[in-house]
């Protein structure tokens, strides 16, 4: 195997690699983290509604989408670890663009979340203690009590403390999503029959399908994975092998949700002609299903499962890409090579940019909870979100097949595959979005 270090940006190698260490169950974290900040609420309530509207049909199209975001996420943590430097320092040596684009997407971006994030998290609390606030309130109280637990948790605690939070919380989430894809009884006949490619009869089928391969999991959560891997402490090659175990439970774990929850919709809701809400309140009404059908207990222990799904997004998001921003603002500041080990230490996480951006995801978007959010900004959050997914997949490709990778960790044909693909899949996605804007209201 060829050397890790070097001349940053000309593949130039100078000393032998790490002795790689052996891949362990008891190293995995980043991947777990991943996972639950990927999966929200609304990526549960997509595939209940695919479940509802197509049965199994569709059950090949998750999977698929989760083998996609294997690729993605691989890939992000290749290049932390292959060359020592941060993803964001490797955008910036494609050109300004990619600063400039990033910079309007993360702050229009981390506004709009913000208040999507803390309404997701309050509306199973609300659920589960409807007394507890007026009922003319509607969720806010609990939206914003959300908001402000995540950034105090965030700001006080580092990585480690973040990662065991986030692990309990994927626990709850898991036990919940297992127990009722088996409560519901699957016809499995059915389901191993969905994995079969083939796509529904209806209109408009394909973009639906695809809008499920690439809807799942897929966010900015993907590359701030890099930095969780160097959050963890894993800086150089010898992690590799550890690396690909953890993102691979990552979306076994993720694909395990999208299933379970492809189960509910296809027996609960397919097989009755049950409709629910689109968005988060779909989860509300599917509780309400599930106390009709099998008791207050399984509402119950349903709504605790949405809100850890929803409040794992938060607080991932909180960190995650704050730790993106904060490396951004370093790179800039001191206008030299970003590394890994630099983000190892812990220090990004105690400072000013870092928590910056915590209180920008936090506080401004409370406005947007008793305002609503304004029709032209909702737009260009759409837009720049639509364009991320594809921007990530072809800044990867780029990155991963120059002389910025050391030559034996740049990509092979599989990965060049995944990617491409993944790429032209964003890419036919964000069109669609552009597409369907309504430009004429819009000016």
């Amino acid at each position: 195997m060829a050397d890790t270090t070097g001349t940053p940006g000309t593949g130039i190698t100078t000393s032998s690699e790490p002795h790689p260490r052996k891949s362990s169950w008891k190293y995995i974290g980043p991947g777990i983290v991943v996972a639950a900040t990927g999966v929200g609420a609304g990526d549960l309530v997509a595939t209940l509604i695919a479940g509802s509207n197509f049965g199994y049909t569709l059950l090949w199209a998750a999977v698929l989408g989760c083998l996609v975001k294997i690729s993605l996420a691989e890939a992000a943590g290749r290049w932390h670890l292959a060359t020592g430097r941060t993803l964001f320092d490797g955008w910036a040596s494609l050109g300004k663009w990619t600063t400039y684009f990033f910079v309007i997407y993360v702050v229009v971006w981390g506004f709009v979340y913000g208040a999507a994030a803390m309404s997701s998290s309050g509306l199973p609390l609300q659920a589960l203690f409807p007394d507890v606030f007026p009922a003319e309130w509607s969720i806010k109280p609990w939206a914003i009590l959300c908001g402000i637990v995540g950034l105090v948790f965030v700001w006080l605690n580092k990585y480690s403390v973040f990662e065991k939070v986030m692990t309990v919380l994927v626990g709850v989430m898991f036990v919940v999503t297992v127990y009722l894809a088996i409560r519901v009884t699957p016809h499995l006949g059915e389901a191993f029959a969905g994995l079969l490619p083939v796509l529904p009869d209806e209109k408009d089928s394909v973009l639906n399908t695809l809008g499920l391969i690439g809807g799942v999991g897929g966010t900015i959560t993907l590359a701030a994975y890099g930095y969780w891997v160097n959050a963890k402490g894993w800086t150089n090659t010898s992690w590799m092998k550890v690396m690909r175990l953890d993102n691979r439970v990552a979306y076994i774990t993720t694909g395990i949700f999208v299933v379970a929850m492809l189960f509910v919709g296809a027996e609960l809701l397919h097989s009755s002609h049950t409709a629910i809400a689109e968005g988060d309140k779909g989860l509300v009404d599917l509780s309400k299903i599930l106390e009709a059908e099998y008791g207050t207990a399984t509402a119950k222990l349903f709504l605790v499962g949405f809100f850890a799904t929803s409040f794992t997004s938060l607080i991932g998001v909180w960190h995650g890409v704050s730790l993106m921003f904060a490396d951004f603002v370093e790179r800039y500041r001191l206008s030299r090579v970003v590394t890994g080990e630099e983000v190892a230490s812990g220090d990004r996480e105690k400072g000013w940019p870092f928590r910056a951006f915590l209180l920008w995801m936090t506080f401004p978007p409370i406005v947007l909870l008793f305002q609503g959010q304004p029709f032209r900004l909702v737009i260009i959050y759409g837009v720049l979100g639509a364009a991320f997914m594809p921007f990530l997949a072809l800044t990867l490709v780029w990155l991963l097949n120059s002389s910025r990778t050391p030559a034996s960790w740049r990509n092979g044909w599989l990965s060049n595959s995944m990617l491409t693909v993944a790429g032209l899949l964003f890419v036919v996605l964000c069109v669609k979005q552009i597409w369907d804007v309504p430009w004429a209201d819009f000016f």
